[in-house]
């Protein structure tokens, strides 16, 4: 089932932009199955493991689809069976609204 997250589309971010505080995070977290926080709140966390390197890969590029699409970006660490996918929104210096949603398409592309 689709997250309400997921349906929702990035907005550009300045040093104007909200930044997500802990009581919401967590409440928003309840619709990323996986993801934690860390960081002092400040970041989205998630390791997804695959059988092989190939489809370690496909997922990575369709991260990349993703984050260009809705012009947010994560930080990738790949292995080879794995991907620690991170958001954080470093205009605002911790969590916007743009990572979760984005996490929450991520989380979908497995689903």
């Amino acid at each position: 089932m689709e997250s309400m997250l997921a349906k929702k589309h990035c907005a550009a971010c300045n040093s104007e932009t909200p930044k997500v505080g802990a009581e919401q995070a967590r409440a928003l977290l309840s619709e990323l199955p996986g993801f934690e926080l860390a960081a002092g709140d400040t970041k989205l966390i998630k390791l997804f493991t695959f059988k092989n390197y190939y489809e370690t890969i496909a997922f990575v590029n369709a991260i990349a689809f993703i984050a260009h699409r809705e012009d947010h970006h994560p930080d990738l660490e790949v292995g080879y069976k794995t991907c620690r996918v991170t958001f954080s929104t470093h205009d605002v210096g911790g969590l916007s609204e743009n990572d979760f949603i984005c996490a929450a398409k991520v989380n979908g592309l497995l689903e």
